[in-house]
């Protein structure tokens, strides 16, 4: 296919705020009757009959996303993920969204019509309604910033301190695929870089790098212990490494856990990449973060409600506070856990 060379580029000057609102948002249609009044008016109005939960996240170009190799639709969709993974995390459903966005001119209103596609596909394929946000000027690239809306019976909202002793430790699906993907991405770039006529072969680890450009917020695990009639007694996504969210767990319900080496549930493409890369792909799935699985915690009696399911596997159990945090390895020796995951504020020196 022949790369257009002169792509269309219109100026978010022509459009100004309002007219770049109004554009950006004209194709979005309500869903929820508890959307009231959505975009265009001073503030959103919605009327939630059960509880209401909310999470805000930001996303700054350079430090969360590098769009030398993150496509402007997938950081649109990828940044609605991560606000309602936060949302499902509290065992509730997402209903509703906003979306602020701050930018610098090198970004025509193109770029802002990709970026807004895949924010509208989110929202079609996970059922929110877009109902307010915000648009301004940056000196310094691209900054997201997105909220989550959601409702959820009372006795059903799902806190980080509800777990205790011998509750069950279960995890969704499989860890370590996003940092993965995201070393793959890295390497390539240094490729580039030094020879720009280099075109990567990523069809290899296509698995790992969709888990890190498109991951999917796991809306379907609320719904199947639903099904399953499983009250989960604390639950956490895991955004920061898998060790930095059972220290949440383990900090909010005063507990302490077992986390078995063994158990931790890996891809093969993980595996594979990690020998290559010569990484040791247990402190990738403790420490490298991005997954937005679920991490949960149920009742022992509850075993037998998730046993065998391909969506779900335990991987440890919490005990006394006193006991400490701990991952049991193949060799079946104790070491303490530690919180090695992402830090927004870690220096880069």
């Amino acid at each position: 296919m022949l790369e257009d060379k002169n792509p269309q580029r219109t100026s978010l000057e022509q459009l100004g705020e309002f007219g770049l609102i109004d554009h950006l948002t004209k194709n979005f249609e309500i869903k929820h009757k508890s959307t009231l009044k959505g975009i265009g008016d001073d503030a959103a109005v919605f009327d939630h009959k059960q509880q209401t939960v909310l999470t805000t996240d930001f996303l700054i170009e350079g430090v969360h996303f590098d769009l030398s190799y993150m496509p402007l639709k997938h950081l649109g969709y990828k940044a609605v993920m991560v606000n309602l993974s936060d949302v499902y995390a509290m065992n509730a459903k997402a209903t509703q969204i906003t979306v602020s966005l701050a930018v610098s001119n090198r970004f025509p209103l193109e770029a802002l019509e990709e970026l807004y596609a895949g924010i509208a596909l989110a929202s079609k394929v996970y059922n929110v309604d877009l109902i307010g946000g915000d648009t301004t000027t940056s000196t310094s690239g691209m900054l997201i910033s997105i909220t989550a809306i959601g409702e959820a019976k009372k006795e059903e909202i799902t806190y980080r301190s509800g777990a205790k002793p011998n509750d069950l430790l279960v995890v969704s699906g499989d860890l370590g695929a996003a940092y993965m993907g995201l070393q793959v991405l890295e390497r390539e770039k240094e490729v580039f870089k030094v020879n720009p006529n280099n075109q990567p072969d990523l069809s290899p680890y296509s698995y790992i790098v969709e888990r890190q450009l498109k991951p999917e917020a796991r809306k379907d695990i609320a719904e199947l212990l639903k099904q399953l009639d499983v009250l989960p007694t604390a639950m956490i996504d895991i955004s920061d490494g898998l060790s930095s969210e059972i220290l949440h767990l383990c900090k909010n319900s005063k507990v302490g856990c077992n986390l078995f080496e063994e158990k931790i549930p890996l891809d093969p493409t993980v595996i594979t990449t990690c020998e290559e890369f010569n990484i040791d792909s247990t402190m990738v799935a403790l420490s490298g973060g991005e997954d937005y699985e679920l991490l949960f915690t149920i009742a022992q009696n509850d075993f037998d409600k998730i046993k065998g399911n391909p969506n779900l596997t335990v991987i440890g159990h919490m005990t006394e506070a006193s006991e400490g945090a701990h991952l049991v390895t193949r060799a079946n020796t104790k070491i303490e856990l530690t919180a090695q995951g992402w830090n927004s504020f870690k220096s880069n020196d």
